[in-house]
């Protein structure tokens, strides 16, 4: 989840204000969107996560996808971290006996493993969506989020400090373009 998270944040990073709001075609999702969506859902499903459904009666899902006003950066990230707030407290809350427990999804019964498993799917998703868009705005200013193209062979070669350098100097890099 984390890293998911840190992928987000990368694309971010390289969005300028208005491109939070672009879409690609009528039937798109906007970066804005997504973080809306997202941030709704992880709200629902982990607060209360072993103990009540993951669907909330005041969660308005389909509200999510309309963008009420225009949000600036700021209210943007303050949602996307609220969001991300909650499912971190559940998960550090989780204990091994937990693992096989039923937990509640619209009323669909799930154990902690299967709800886990399809939050990550889920995020996994439209965090691809949100990368995929970050990159298409900024085109050849854009600045890759893993293993650079064409340096696939020399990344190979690296050890593992190596990588753990490249990837700090990479986190380092994100940083200083948030600010």
């Amino acid at each position: 989840m984390r890293g998911h998270k840190r992928q987000a944040e990368g694309a971010f990073a390289q969005l300028r204000e208005e491109d939070f709001f672009v879409t690609l075609d009528p039937e798109s999702n906007s970066v804005a969107v997504l973080i809306q969506h997202i941030a709704g859902n992880m709200r629902s499903r982990f607060t209360d996560f072993l103990t009540s459904d993951g669907e909330k009666p005041d969660r308005h899902r389909d509200r999510e996808f309309e963008m009420a006003g225009k949000p600036s950066r700021a209210q943007l990230m303050q949602a996307w971290e609220q969001g991300w707030s909650v499912v971190f407290q559940a998960l550090d809350s989780l204990q091994p006996q937990h693992a096989m427990q039923t937990v509640y999804i619209r009323q669909e019964p799930h154990t902690v493993v299967q709800a886990l498993n399809r939050a990550l799917a889920h995020y996994a998703f439209h965090i691809g969506q949100i990368v995929f868009l970050a990159k298409h705005l900024r085109s050849s200013d854009w600045k890759t989020l893993s293993v650079p193209r064409g340096k696939s062979e020399e990344f190979n070669r690296m050890s593992l400090e190596e990588r753990r350098k490249f990837a700090q100097a990479r986190a380092e890099d994100e940083h200083r373009n948030k600010n």
